[in-house]
């Protein structure tokens, strides 16, 4: 098939590309390689791709319509998999006008060919940053989602909102992701994973938020890309028990789903750094500090909905996931 990915010098968004790659689509790339974080580390990403045969770049951002519209018109895609976003709870506080611009404008610009070009499917990330205030856990897609806590969270919101407007509206399938704390090999250098491996390798405290209390249901990132991939091949259909009367946030009487990929086994954060001391052999300096705004002290994901459409439940347990991490990052900045 014929596959438009957006983000795919970010994280997921290269994964994702190599694993339809290995499967024999076609891949068309488009990134605008922001410096949000280092330039260098997106550049090396990209590069791997373009050595393989079916992928394509377009360095586009998503703010620039004409451009999109020419991708799209261009590849024709049958499939669009949109996982090109400004992310960072925290950096929503600092520069709240990049999340406009990318996550809502650039969100519509990713829409409206899906509508006019009738593509097959459009799979678009979310985040579990919607839960927001919710305390009840493990958080379920059939859970209300009207609190966030950040810009971010609340982009991500309005994210699956238009999607359902555009599924109603124009029939287009649409299904959103909501990712769970998505870690491992190629991560980004602002996630605490990546942090944390710099500060202790060079002998810097590393900061503990919520006094190392957090809870996470860290998800390894083969985990988020098997779930991606056949999410995908699940082409979104409207539900048969849906009930206006009971309306269920997760479905839609039209063709509208939402799911969570998550690990499922939520993870302290002392736990987690704990296992990181070990594959590094060397013991963290901490410095602990109260929770941030934005923050929320835990998370932990449902994963019946996943299970249920396409069999599959992520698995990777985080002694696993840290150790291919550390492995990486040695080779990759040659420590």
């Amino acid at each position: 098939m014929r596959i438009l990915v957006t983000g795919t010098a970010g994280f997921i968004g290269s994964h994702v590309a190599h694993q339809l790659l290995d499967r024999g689509d076609e891949v068309l790339g488009l990134d605008n390689v922001n410096n949000y974080y280092e330039v260098s580390l997106k550049e090396a990403r990209l590069s791997r791709l373009l050595d393989r045969d079916g992928f394509t770049e377009a360095r586009i951002a998503l703010e620039d319509r004409d451009a999109v519209e020419k991708a799209f018109t261009d590849f024709q895609p049958q499939r669009v998999v949109h996982l090109a976003a400004q992310a960072g709870v925290r950096y929503s506080l600092e520069n709240p006008r990049a999340y406009i611009d990318t996550n809502l404008v650039g969100f519509l610009n990713i829409l409206e060919p899906c509508r006019h070009q009738q593509v097959e499917h459009l799979v678009y990330a979310s985040s579990s940053s919607v839960y927001g205030a919710n305390t009840k856990m493990p958080f379920s897609v059939h859970h209300n989602v009207d609190h966030p806590l950040s810009l971010y969270a609340a982009t991500k919101k309005s994210n699956e909102l238009m999607a359902h407007t555009y599924s109603s509206l124009f029939g287009v399938p649409t299904t959103g992701l909501r990712f769970f704390t998505v870690y491992g090999p190629w991560g980004r250098p602002d996630m605490a994973l990546f942090i944390f491996t710099r500060n202790i390798l060079e002998g810097k405290p590393i900061q503990v938020f919520n006094h190392g209390k957090h809870k996470r249901d860290f998800t390894y990132i083969d985990d988020i890309v098997e779930g991606v991939v056949r999410l995908t091949d699940h082409i979104a259909g409207p539900s048969d028990a849906w009930d206006s009367n009971a309306p269920d946030p997760a479905t839609s009487k039209a063709p509208y789903r939402v799911f969570n990929i998550g690990n499922n086994q939520p993870v302290e954060l002392m736990r987690y750094i704990e296992v990181l001391e070990q594959e590094l052999g060397q013991e963290a300096e901490k410095e602990f500090l109260p929770l941030q705004p934005g923050d929320v002290p835990a998370t932990s994901a449902d994963i019946d909905a996943l299970s249920n459409a396409v069999g599959y439940r992520p698995a990777t347990p985080v002694e696993t996931g840290i150790k291919n991490f550390v492995a990486w990052y040695r080779d990759y900045y040659q420590v």
